[in-house]
């Protein structure tokens, strides 16, 4: 039986590039937040519900406006709260259809969740992976990345569950404070012990 093993981190973490290595290296990586995508695209039953309980949330041209809507849910966990009930279930639906057909392969799965703790996840993988970083650093590179002023990025920061948080419950921790070197050097040590089963 092949492993399925959950990615997660904090925004900013990295997790993104350590799914692409590992992508590369021969794991079926499968990402929530593309799934997530899928589940609003235009014209789809999510972005449907969605327009209707967060009316002016959709763009002219039929797409969802995102940047309204996560001005909406950000500093409102009752609304976050709202808008996961609709895309959970739809995003699941689509990951598990994905993770089935890789298993099929023959080929080891990452589950590529940001949110996997927040949404308690940990049942639908064998093992948790966490990308890991402390506070300052996640926030700097939060700042530089998205242009965000110190406020901003704490908001984004605080409304995820914290890094220590995930790292304590992790089954593996990969730790992104120094650089990319470091950081494939860890992985590289993961891939053999996973690509040697």
């Amino acid at each position: 039986m092949m492993t399925v093993i959950g990615l997660t981190g904090g925004i900013a973490s990295g997790k993104t590039t350590v799914a692409n290595y590992l992508s590369e290296h021969g794991f079926a990586v499968i990402d929530a937040d593309i799934a997530a995508r899928k589940a609003v695209e235009k014209g789809s039953n999510g972005l449907q519900q969605i327009s209707e309980v967060f009316p002016g949330t959709l763009n002219e041209d039929g797409t969802l406006n995102r940047k309204l809507l996560g001005s909406i849910i950000f500093n409102d966990k009752e609304k976050r709260e709202i808008l996961n009930q609709i895309v959970h279930p739809i995003v699941r639906n689509i990951m598990d259809e994905e993770k089935d057909a890789a298993l099929k392969q023959g080929k080891a799965v990452i589950m590529d969740i940001p949110l996997l703790y927040e949404n308690h996840l940990e049942h639908t993988v064998d093992e948790i992976w966490v990308v890991y970083v402390p506070y300052y650093i996640q926030k700097s590179r939060l700042m530089e990345r998205n242009n965000l002023s110190e406020s901003e990025a704490d908001a984004r920061i605080n409304s995820q569950m914290p890094m220590e948080d995930k790292r304590k419950k992790a089954d593996v921790v990969i730790d992104n404070s120094d650089d990319l070197c470091a950081l494939y050097q860890q992985l590289d040590s993961l891939i053999k012990k996973y690509t040697s089963i």
